[in-house]
């Protein structure tokens, strides 16, 4: 069944250390397939759920018609133990599209998807006929599924109607026109400072000479001083006026700006990182039950600075071996099992469950770090780009997925664990932020364990080995 129009109204979303956009208004009709995009902590997520009528900090309204039926997969999805990802997705988009609606919306809907899963729900997207809006940084299901864009940049909500490609274009386009004036304001200015310059040294020869003038009773005293003046004031106009277009052109640049740089200083504690081997399991058998396996005969060993990741299609079970390796109480295990003690572990999920979300940014890594001093902690945080101190002071639960992927290799750069374990971390993130966790990554001095879909991320990272589980 078809449904009316839906209005938005002035949407604006502030929080108090940042304005993500305001005074949005459009129309979304049946039919329309819509790709929310923008940085991580740009307000996708919280615009889609005023979308669907959550309420929450953002002012503005949205009218709706009653034939409205809604179907939503959140990005967090709430999964038993005995599920993967994936097959919690799946789980969540069946009960959604059981409704039959006509208003289908999905936050970041490939995170938990291995290849198979990725192509099943695009063709199922293809077929379906209601009105569909994504928040996604999967440039392939950008490109293949959505015809108009809604871009959070600049505290502004620009809709874009056309394909991806085509979107990026205009991007670059706009990026390279701002560059462009850019760089003729400044040489304006500096052929204006030139002229100064010249002016000067001219006024200043035609001063001496005026006095000259002045003391023979040559030139009145009052007419020099006027064309003085005048002169530096039409300066002053115009150098003003230049200023003012080039100030305007470097904010509208900020979207464009080049991603800045995060340099890590890791360091190491007592335990010095060697070349002895971590984990040894021989004959290994895990399950959720005593007399139920769901992976047997494995056999896997990884030493000090080994780089591997662990492979394998959805329910494979590559979150229950983590588990396992982490000594969780609910799994069930046999066989020869050698880790790490836990304090050796670090372990990082893309849900960030490691940040004490009551702490802020400043206490997350003081409190990690007693023996530092205050210049130490701000120092560090620098290093990860958390400089203002807005951006320092704020309790981690309002952090972005990609401020809070920063905040956690903070962490791991402050005290790094002889083994770092990765789940999926880089679901949610914008490819800013991918590239900042990178970064560290490549410089991490310890033993690597990951998880992952994307074959680029583990190449980038330097993985060197993958263990499959079938």
């Amino acid at each position: 069944m078809m449904h009316k129009p839906i209005y938005l109204n002035n949407l604006s979303l502030s929080f108090p250390h940042k304005t993500c956009f305001e005074n949005f208004s459009t129309d979304i009709h049946f039919g329309d397939r819509i790709g929310i995009i923008g940085q991580n902590g740009s307000g996708k997520s919280t615009l889609l759920d005023r979308i669907r009528g959550t309420k929450n900090l953002m002012e503005g309204s949205i009218k709706f018609s009653n034939d409205l039926t809604l179907g939503f997969v959140p990005q967090l999805i709430e999964i038993s133990d005995s599920l993967s990802g994936g097959e919690g997705f799946n789980k969540s988009l069946s009960f959604a599209l059981s409704r039959d609606p006509n208003i289908l919306l999905l936050d970041e809907p490939t995170n938990h998807l291995d290849l198979h899963n990725r192509r099943s729900l695009m063709h199922m997207l293809h077929r379906y006929k209601g009105t569909l809006i994504i928040v996604s940084h999967d440039t392939e299901l950008l490109r293949t599924c959505v015809n108009k864009f809604w871009h959070i940049y600049n505290k502004q909500v620009t809709v874009f109607s056309g394909n991806y490609d085509d979107l990026r274009q205009e991007i670059l386009l706009k990026k390279d026109l701002i560059s462009n004036q850019i760089s003729t304001l400044n040489r304006q200015k500096k052929e204006l400072h030139q002229n100064l310059m010249r002016e000067q040294k001219r006024a200043s020869k035609s001063k001496e000479k005026g006095e000259k003038s002045i003391d023979r009773r040559k030139w009145p005293t009052i007419v020099s001083k006027a064309k003085a003046g005048r002169s530096q004031e039409t300066f002053g106009r115009k150098k003003l006026v230049i200023n003012q277009e080039r100030q305007g052109l470097v904010e509208k640049l900020k979207d464009f700006r080049l991603p800045e740089i995060i340099t890590p200083k890791f360091f190491i504690e007592n335990d010095k990182i060697s070349h002895q081997f971590l984990i040894q399991i021989d004959n290994g058998c895990i399950g959720y039950t005593e007399d139920c396996a769901l992976i047997r005969d494995i056999n896997f060993m990884i030493y000090n600075k080994d780089r591997t990741a662990i492979c394998g299609n959805n329910g494979s079970g590559k979150s229950t071996f983590i588990k396992a390796i982490l000594g969780c109480d609910f799994v069930f295990k046999s066989g020869n099992w050698t880790v790490p003690k836990k304090e050796n572990i670090g372990y990082l999920d893309q849900h960030y469950k490691n940040l004490d979300p009551k702490k802020s940014v400043f206490e997350t890594l003081s409190c990690l770090m007693p023996d530092w001093s205050h210049a130490d902690v701000r120092s560090h945080l620098n290093d990860f780009l958390f400089r203002k101190n807005e951006e320092v002071n704020v309790p981690t639960v309002t952090l972005s997925g990609g401020e809070k992927a920063r905040l956690s290799l903070a962490q791991i750069a402050a005290k790094p664990p002889k083994l770092l374990i990765l789940d999926e971390i880089t679901n949610n993130l914008d490819l800013e932020t991918k590239e900042h966790v990178i970064q560290v990554l490549k410089s991490y001095p310890g033993a690597l364990i990951v998880i992952s879909h994307e074959s680029d991320f583990l190449e980038a990272i330097g993985i060197k080995e993958k263990y499959i589980l079938t």
